[in-house]
């Protein structure tokens, strides 16, 4: 049975519908126009086999993203959304159930297989926790975006996010708005059980592949804007936002070792500084400390140090701090905010 779907998103049209594998191709701005398949997936004889068997011959670049239920570790990860330059798969983790997940679990880990994703943390949380994935090889375009910021010589505040609508507005990137999006946020606001429902619908499928569509045009656009010591930046806070929630008894020990710095870089005088994850236990009743009236004592120390810094928040988990950059950036945050959390008579 087959499917279609006719969606227009700035004025692109998409059809979907259920069908076989497709391949990776190089990625072009015709392509980047034209409608592409989108495949549910509820099996994994439905994805293509150079994904399913990750190999140094065949390597990929694939757009990424999650959808589910309060996505982190205690939510529910419901679609897993791959785009290829000549298909959308969604993954249908509702209704493939353990197995399906467990037959995509190498290609997620693979370090063949290049998933470009926006903010990475939740995603990577939800994986880790309810499939025991560790989301490996990730290139991901908010992080790219800063880099690409600095290096122009535009100043970063550590305090700026830039939302993945925003980005695909930027016509240095993109140039579509993406105004379908804010339709779903009210859904989702209605229904937080939007992604929970069997059969896929026209909106969910839409919605989800709007979400990864544009994903590998834009990291064609970042990437050859990049230099290289922006890319090992990419590389390594890539990797440190896939660990960021996912804290175990083992100080990540079982997760892929980070990116070294490049030799080449090493002997430049301008060499870059290891960067490091830092976990920081905050004692009970001190959160609110450490964040300071309506988020004032956090945004300080992010702009007072070279270093970005996360709180689990409602999603938790709720009594850690993380923070990740240069060594003695991170070491100058923590300090801060353990004097945050000193009691004062």
């Amino acid at each position: 049975m087959k499917l279609e779907i006719l969606k227009t998103l700035g004025g692109l049209t998409s059809s979907a519908k259920h069908g076989p594998e497709g391949g990776e191709n190089n990625l072009t701005h015709e392509a980047h126009l034209s409608p592409v398949p989108i495949y549910i997936v509820t099996h994994a004889g439905q994805l293509p086999s150079e994904f399913l068997e990750p190999s140094p011959e065949r390597q990929l670049v694939i757009g990424f993203d999650c959808e589910g239920v309060d996505l982190c570790r205690n939510g529910t990860l419901c679609i897993m959304q791959l785009a290829f330059s000549d298909a959308i798969y969604l993954v249908d983790a509702i209704q493939g159930g353990e197995m399906l997940m467990k037959a995509c679990k190498p290609a997620l880990e693979s370090s063949y297989i290049t998933k470009v994703i926006h903010d990475c943390k939740r995603d990577s949380e939800a994986l880790y926790f309810q499939f025991g994935i560790k989301l490996h090889n990730v290139v991901d375009i908010q992080i790219a975006y800063f880099l690409i910021e600095e290096q122009e010589g535009r100043t970063r505040v550590l305090a700026d996010y830039i939302s993945f609508v925003g980005l695909l507005a930027d016509p240095r990137y993109c140039g579509i708005s993406y105004v379908e999006k804010e339709e779903v946020r009210v859904l989702l606001r209605q229904d937080p059980n939007f992604w929970t429902y069997g059969q896929l619908s026209e909106l969910m499928v839409c919605a989800a592949a709007d979400d990864v569509r544009f994903l590998l045009y834009i990291y064609h656009k970042m990437v050859a804007k990049l230099n290289q010591q922006s890319l090992w930046y990419l590389a390594v806070r890539g990797a440190m936002y896939c660990r960021c929630y996912c804290l175990n008894d083992n100080a990540f020990a079982d997760w892929p070792s980070l990116p070294p710095i490049p030799d080449n870089l090493i002997a430049d005088e301008n060499a870059p500084e290891e960067e490091i994850l830092c976990v920081l236990d905050v004692p009970p009743g001190k959160m609110g400390r450490v964040i300071g009236r309506r988020g004032a004592s956090i945004l300080s120390i992010k702009e007072s140090c070279n270093a970005e810094v996360f709180i689990g928040g409602t999603r938790g988990p709720a009594d850690k701090v993380f923070i990740i950059g240069p060594v003695q950036q991170v070491r100058k945050a923590e300090a801060m905010l353990r004097g945050r959390m000193l009691d004062v008579f």
